[in-house]
């Protein structure tokens, strides 16, 4: 018998001051059995640092063809694709043929090693690569519960987290663009 995923719902006001885009986030979020804490919790990150009309959650670890958050136009194009974690250069490149725009945000502990072993073949990509610190993932993901009512606010390099269990800092850094 297969293991159901786990629903969250979570409320976000999103402010993200670098796009002038402001906006109240209701989203329900299906947690993989196989997804962690951290991942879900950078998905939610991701749709919010993309958030516009047209974005959804996909099935993400049910589908591998999918990627975790996409943007289709009217005419089911993929105007945007997101992959979190560590995809391999075939995948990102594959997407990238796919998808009008690529964007992968990496957030593991061996996220330097992955950069560093594949940074040559992204470079011939054109895809926006970006690496959220472990430790300030791992603090988001103690945010979580299965109701949150989040407020989220974007400025430069950095999302500011606040929710009933307290608040946190995330910062990014961009691998490539």
């Amino acid at each position: 018998m297969a293991i159901k995923p786990t629903i969250y719902k979570a409320r976000i006001a999103l402010s993200d001051m670098e796009r002038n885009y402001y906006d109240s986030l209701n989203l329900t979020i299906a947690q993989h059995p196989s997804e962690t804490l951290e991942r879900m919790m950078v998905r939610i990150l991701a749709y919010c640092l993309n958030a516009q009309e047209g974005i959804e959650l996909t099935k993400g670890l049910e589908d591998v063809e999918e990627p975790a958050i996409w943007v289709r136009t009217m005419d089911e194009q993929i105007a945007l694709w997101i992959d979190l974690g560590e995809p391999t250069p075939e995948r990102v490149k594959k997407a990238s043929h796919r998808a009008q725009a690529v964007r992968v945000y990496s957030f593991n502990s061996k996220s330097d090693v992955w950069w560093s072993q594949n940074v040559k073949k992204f470079s011939q990509l054109d895809a926006a690569i970006y690496r959220f610190p472990a430790e300030e993932i791992e603090a988001l993901a103690a945010l979580v519960s299965r109701t949150m009512d989040l407020s989220i606010t974007i400025t430069g390099d950095s999302a500011y987290i606040a929710g009933d269990k307290g608040e946190v800092e995330v910062h990014w850094e961009v691998l490539q663009r």
